[in-house]
């Protein structure tokens, strides 16, 4: 009875370690590197956010105020232009970079809010990626939070 028991905590040891670790790797195993010129061009969400993204690392956009990530913005419904870089962990933003699986938007005019956005794709897949801006990616994107790229 006692090798029964030690069996049954050993499995609810090992099934929580492999719960958390999945759950951690979760955009790992979804993020997408996506190259600059397949970044560029407009995304839009069900939520009616969208963003417009030019090769000069700047970006337009509207519907800010639907984004919950932003929520610390101040003003975000009026939050329109700023720029854009690829910013990969550990790293700090880098125009310079051509590709990558997140990004970092600064808006113009309100240098305290700056938002991530992480690239998405099945298990790597750039031919239809999506993008979330999301304070944590693990977590997901809330409802109507996804932007695709515009046809």
């Amino acid at each position: 009875m006692d090798n029964k028991r030690a069996w049954r905590a050993v499995l609810l040891s090992l099934t929580g370690v492999l719960l958390t670790a999945s759950c951690g790797y979760a955009a790992a195993i979804h993020s997408a590197e996506i190259p600059q010129e397949r970044l560029t061009g407009t995304w839009v969400s069900p939520a009616g956010t969208s963003l417009t993204f030019s090769p000069d690392h700047t970006f337009a956009g509207a519907g800010f105020d639907k984004v919950e990530a932003m929520a610390g913005c101040a003003g975000r419904a009026t939050l329109s232009t700023g720029r854009w870089a690829f910013h990969d962990v550990p790293a700090v933003p880098d125009e310079t970079a051509t590709r990558g699986h997140d990004l970092q938007l600064s808006f113009d005019g309100h240098p305290a809010c700056i938002v991530r956005v992480y690239l998405y794709g099945d298990f790597g897949d750039t031919d239809d990626p999506s993008m979330c801006p999301t304070q944590d990616p693990d977590a997901g994107c809330p409802s109507g939070g996804y932007l695709k790229r515009e046809a």
